[in-house]
């Protein structure tokens, strides 16, 4: 039997936040996937982010997806910054909500690699540690160095070798002066929207989760 995603709009910092929810019986964790940016046509149906959802379905998890304020049906207006961080942090209250006895799995695809690597540092300062972070593709030239980054928890980072939107070189150096375990992945002959490498995307992410 084939499980849709449900549509919902939730309560936002500056509106309605549109979402998409999956509620999978017998979950086994939960997965928050933040979108790329906004300014730049990004959405929560973007095929990464497409691909981050299925993958984290069939594994079992709780999904939901949203588009930041400003975005689709979200109200409000663009951010870029700590707005959609605020709005990812809704969406996570919002899930744990309805499943607060299973582990948190964050997911971002480039601008929404920064969020979830913010909202991972915020949520750790107030004892919620996520169980995984992936940060696919991530604008880590967005990171801000007073906004701590979560310490605990299992960090993978993905980055596509011809990305042509984030630089790779600066995703390997910020990598590298990473005071922190974590795993980064290099995907060969694939650029920032892994044309052509979904699969190969979908296989790295679910034989971590």
């Amino acid at each position: 039997m084939l499980v849709r995603e449900e549509s919902l709009l939730l309560d936002g910092p500056c509106g309605p936040l549109e979402a998409l929810y999956l509620d999978v019986p017998e979950a086994s964790g939960l997965a928050l996937i933040c979108h790329p940016n906004p300014v730049k046509g990004g959405t929560m149906m973007n095929k990464v982010v497409s691909t981050l959802q299925r993958t984290a379905r069939d594994a079992g998890y709780c999904t939901l997806r949203f588009n930041y304020r400003g975005v689709g049906a979200s109200g409000g207006a663009h951010d870029m910054g700590d707005g959609e961080v605020d709005d990812a942090e809704v969406a996570v209250r919002w899930l744990r909500e309805r499943h607060p006895e299973l582990p948190l799995n964050l997911f971002g695809f480039s601008f929404g690699g920064f969020v979830v690597a913010t909202l991972g540092g915020r949520l750790e300062t107030e004892g919620l540690v996520p169980e995984r972070i992936f940060m696919v593709a991530p604008a880590v030239m967005r990171l801000d160095e007073k906004a701590p980054l979560p310490q605990l928890g299992r960090l993978v980072v993905i980055q596509p070798e011809q990305d042509e939107v984030v630089n790779p070189e600066l995703v390997y150096r910020w990598s590298a002066e990473l005071q922190r375990p974590h795993e980064l992945l290099k995907v060969a002959e694939c650029g920032h929207f892994f044309h052509g490498k979904l699969v190969e995307l979908k296989d790295l992410v679910a034989a971590r989760l």
